[in-house]
């Protein structure tokens, strides 16, 4: 769910895709009324009004997070599956990063995934975030063993969550950048067109949909071409259309929210705006004071998606290591509190944040419904 580790790509220049008739993708051997939760700044907590209109709405927003918007103000997304990892003792310096524990070790993920269950959470992303078939292919695995470990991110959430009434589970779907291994979700300059994204993330999100999640997570997007792959692709197919958030990554500083490739926010996300498979919008893998100048941002380019915000923990990742300081819990909640006014309404973390910031939000959500 969160950005990967820097590591050399496998390929200079990366390979090539291109749309066939058959299976586009592959790689070679290889103003209408929608009354949903009101997004602006200072709106109402949730509760009934909020679940109604988004059941009238006849948005993609799946049952079980409707119910859950209607009793409480924010569904709690879980933090990091690396971090929590490394924490267990797993090296990820790897292309595959957090997904190749899907290979050697699925019982670690198993635990992690149980370890944010017991922190709050109520949505579980996959370790599918850096999995991809042509990057699991290069790794000496057949297709069909790609797309089994595919949907064993799938299946493993799953298990965790038990009942859909425990846990929603959302397939995380990383940017081309991640797949390079390269650090790349951090600038977005791929030099791939519209099309030959679409064809790279096509055999992905239809492995994934098959596998019956609740939800589909694009994270840490950082390019306008690549939104606007999204979007095609989503309005295409592939079928199961499952309900989709799209959340980007932004270029650090500046008055007026970016992406890493230097995009306007505003404008980068047009293609997405209103788009019926993408019931939500927002930011991850940031710094946590910039989510809400991008919150403020998307409240008024896409009134009637719901926002989601997991930014990691302040610190960056510079020349091969994390640095800066994280921010504390404390911190964390009352820049938590913010985004819930502006809007978010899926709230969690990304990389480097702890079960104590998830513990922290379930506070912050009491003291909200009181």
């Amino acid at each position: 769910m969160v950005a990967g580790l820097v590591y050399a790509h496998r390929v200079a220049g990366g390979p090539s895709f291109e749309a066939g008739p058959e299976a586009p993708g592959e790689v070679s051997p290889n103003p209408r009324p929608d009354p949903r939760p009101d997004p602006r700044p200072h709106a109402s907590p949730g509760g009934e009004t909020d679940a109604r209109a988004a059941a009238e709405a006849g948005g993609p927003i799946p049952e079980p997070l409707a119910a859950r918007l209607a009793r409480q103000p924010f569904v709690l997304l879980d933090g990091p599956l690396a971090t929590r990892l490394e924490a267990r003792g797993r090296v990820l310096d790897d292309p595959l990063w957090s997904a190749a524990t899907l290979l050697d070790a699925p019982q670690e993920i198993l635990a992690v995934h149980r370890e944010w269950l017991t922190a709050g959470a109520e949505i579980l992303t996959t370790a599918s975030y850096q999995a991809t078939i042509p990057g699991l292919r290069a790794r000496g695995l057949s297709e069909a063993q790609a797309r089994t470990q595919l949907r064993a991110s799938v299946e493993l959430a799953r298990t965790a969550a038990g009942a859909r009434d425990a846990a929603l589970v959302a397939a995380s779907i990383g940017s081309y950048g991640a797949y390079l291994a390269d650090g790349s979700e951090y600038r977005g300059a791929y030099g791939r067109s519209v099309a030959e994204l679409v064809a790279f993330h096509r055999p992905q999100v239809a492995e994934l949909s098959s596998a019956g999640p609740d939800l589909l997570a694009f994270e840490t997007m950082p390019s306008a071409p690549e939104l606007a792959a999204l979007a095609e692709l989503l309005g295409a197919g592939p079928a199961p259309r499952v309900p989709a958030w799209v959340s980007v990554c932004l270029r650090p500083g500046g008055e007026a929210p970016r992406l890493a490739d230097g995009t306007p926010l505003a404008e980068a996300v047009a293609p997405l705006v209103d788009h019926p498979q993408v019931f939500a919008l927002g930011v991850n893998c940031v710094d946590p004071h910039q989510v809400l100048g991008a919150l403020e941002c998307l409240a008024v380019r896409a009134p009637r998606q719901l926002k989601v915000a997991y930014p990691n923990s302040g610190e960056r990742w510079v020349g091969g290591r994390w640095s800066g300081a994280p921010t504390g819990s404390g911190a964390f909640v009352e820049l938590a509190r913010a985004w819930w006014r502006a809007g978010a309404r899926i709230i969690g973390g990304c990389c480097r944040t702890e079960p104590a910031q998830l513990r922290a939000l379930v506070r912050l959500r009491t003291e909200l419904q009181a």
